[in-house]
């Protein structure tokens, strides 16, 4: 009989029992770091499609100046907003860095946790 994911495997081999447990570990930290990666990404389009917007708005306005001083006041508006924005977007990506650290941590002592209470209580029994 063939072990599932919810059954103890056939074999009485309690190290094999642990290694089992520590690469579904793994696999879930693989799984966490895969998700972390993605809110970065995601983070990371969102900005970058309002900052191409923006782009799009400059040229529109820029086009759009009927003399120099006009087409000057554009680009530093462009530039001061843009200097703002991308300030702001690495301070979320840091909060985003810190939070995806705390989690890890927080999986890794689970992980810990459990599994030393599960090679305690083979010992006993």
């Amino acid at each position: 009989m063939a072990a599932t994911f919810d059954q103890e495997p056939d074999f009485p081999v309690p190290i094999a029992m642990d290694v089992q447990k520590m690469l579904f570990a793994i696999a879930r930290m693989q799984g966490h770091a895969f998700k972390s990666m993605l809110r970065f990404q995601l983070e990371a389009a969102g900005f970058m499609k309002h900052r191409i917007q923006q782009d799009m708005k400059l040229v529109d306005d820029l086009t759009r100046s009927n003399d120099f001083a006009d087409a000057f006041d554009v680009f530093t508006g462009y530039f001061q907003n843009a200097a703002t924005e991308y300030s702001g977007e690495a301070e979320k990506v840091a909060g985003i860095g810190s939070q995806v650290a705390a989690e890890t941590a927080r999986k890794i002592r689970s992980e810990t946790r459990a599994t030393i209470e599960d090679m305690a209580a083979r010992t006993v029994a």
